[in-house]
């Protein structure tokens, strides 16, 4: 049974949605009880991408690592989210605590609300 909060594998698609590559994401959302339809965000290894001020980077001497079932330092980028159909899911890794899960949407809450000063 699928939970937000749980780091699962899934076919996340590339930005121009040409492709798509099997990675870890985190379920951050069901979006309704009507559809199995989650609000996710990419994991990866790749640790120079982070935004600071978004993103979130786990490391394996953290106390919450062993959780998640990722195998290295991972980025949690709030900054590459999906909403992807729960069918799509091909295997649980972990999962993070509910505190932590909180603070990821709080995070990206804030984001999303915050004035854009790019244009």
């Amino acid at each position: 049974m699928k939970r937000a909060g749980q780091i699962a594998l899934m076919p996340f698609p590339y930005t121009d949605l040409t492709r798509s590559k099997k990675r870890p994401v985190l379920l951050l959302r069901r979006l309704d009880s009507a559809h199995d339809d989650w609000l996710v965000c990419m994991v990866s290894s790749r640790l120079h991408h982070a935004q600071p001020s978004l993103d979130w980077v786990l490391n394996p001497d953290d106390d919450e690592f062993a959780a998640t079932g990722l195998k290295v330092a991972s980025v949690f980028r709030l900054s590459r989210v999906a909403v992807l159909d729960g069918s799509l899911l091909l295997g649980l890794l972990g999962a993070v605590s509910e505190t932590r899960l909180h603070d990821l949407r709080n995070r990206l809450g804030h984001w999303i609300a915050a004035r854009d000063t790019s244009t």
